[in-house]
């Protein structure tokens, strides 16, 4: 099986109507993964002593974090793509290249992704988080619910009201690219050429001492820890190519609406099918104008094309979610006994399971109302 993995894109005025900055990532599973829409209010956590779980291991709590919505691979402790109450927004890729994947179980990943959102109000203080806990704890673990091993370094592109930033990771070593205007996108693949705003402090020194730079021409990150070298990157047919060309045909007029068509796209192998699926899609609107709401929209379902963006709104007193929210199995979690992944339980939640039965419908020719289907999938 080739390594496959997700789209994140972004666009920022003057690429969008409206001043807005908008936000869109699919992610790409494995086919049979359930992936739920989930929230978690904002907390004050006053036993500091006290540890965080994360998927496998343990770090430290901090005082106080924010509200997050998330969509999530339903057996794990983080997200592969979410928002929190101050606009941020996040998504992940898998990356591979000349630094090796630790299998050892440390953060995933999805994690970060998580962590940056609970703990910071900007784009730019999540990155901070990420790549400090980065240092602390490292990346590694299995990425997958089961038998098969599937680890990776991770990339992330995180935006909010004002920026947005990729960062790009080789184990513990990272580069980081600001974004202020136009269109960017990310896929699994490191794209960080020359325009470094922010790096690990080591990061040129370790490239020089494995001999993959020679200290005298200009450092260039892909080129540097990848094994692709950056003109293939940029010409390649590839869904990295491909998104960059989809953003650039729609620069000026991009709405969400723009972006949930550039996630349904199927030509270009963004909207992925197979044994790696597009399991689940996200939208964001982030307004510049702070007087107005960042609005979410998550599908919770997979094949984009095939599924209904919903939106969410941070207010006052939001319940949680119970039709995406997946069935909990406490201590006897197949992640959380040793050993661990012996089987594989029922993670379906009630939007996923009608969301199947309305295909099915559909698949056998027995329903053509597309209101009827939203109906079956309890969609108001």
């Amino acid at each position: 099986m080739e390594p496959c993995s997700c789209d994140t894109f972004v666009a920022l005025p003057p690429a969008t109507v409206d001043n807005r900055i908008i936000f869109g990532k699919n992610s790409d599973r494995l086919c049979d993964e359930v992936q739920e829409v989930v929230y978690f209010p904002a907390a004050v956590h006053d036993n500091l002593g006290e540890q965080l779980k994360c998927t496998y291991i343990e770090i430290d709590q901090v005082p106080e974090t924010y509200a997050v919505v998330l969509s999530r691979p339903a057996w794990l402790w983080g997200a592969e793509m979410g928002a929190n109450e101050h606009g941020v927004c996040i998504g992940n890729e898998a990356v591979w290249g000349r630094e090796e994947v630790c299998n050892e179980e440390a953060l995933l990943g999805m994690d970060l992704v998580r962590l940056g959102l609970e703990r910071a109000d900007t784009a730019e203080k999540a990155l901070n988080v990420i790549v400090d806990l980065l240092e602390k704890y490292g990346q590694g673990g299995n990425c997958t619910e089961g038998s098969m091993e599937f680890s990776y370094h991770n990339s992330f592109l995180i935006a909010d009201r004002k920026e947005a930033w990729i960062l790009e990771t080789a184990g513990k070593y990272w580069a980081a690219e600001k974004v202020q205007e136009g269109v960017r996108n990310i896929s699994n693949q490191l794209s960080i050429t020359t325009k470094i705003d922010r790096e690990h402090s080591n990061m040129r020194s370790y490239a020089k001492q494995k001999g993959w730079w020679n200290g005298k021409k200009e450092f260039d990150f892909a080129a540097t820890y990848s094994y692709l070298n950056t003109a293939k990157m940029m010409t390649s047919s590839g869904r990295y190519c491909e998104g960059y060309k989809l953003l650039n045909k729609h620069k000026g007029n991009i709405t969400f609406e723009t972006m949930m068509e550039i996630l349904r796209d199927k030509p270009s192998g963004i909207n992925m099918e197979g044994e790696f699926l597009t399991t689940a899609s996200m939208v964001s609107i982030l307004p510049q104008d702070s007087s107005l709401p960042c609005i979410h929209f998550f599908t919770g379902t997979p094949d984009p094309e095939r599924s209904v963006f919903k939106p969410f709104i941070f207010v006052p007193h939001i319940s949680q979610l119970l039709y995406t929210s997946s069935p909990t199995f406490e201590l006897e979690d197949p992640v959380k006994k040793r050993p661990q992944f012996k089987i594989k339980p029922d993670r379906r939640h009630p939007l996923y399971q009608e969301h199947q039965q309305a295909l099915e419908i559909m698949d056998n020719n027995e329903i053509c109302s597309l209101n009827t289907v939203l109906q079956l999938g309890g969609i108001k």
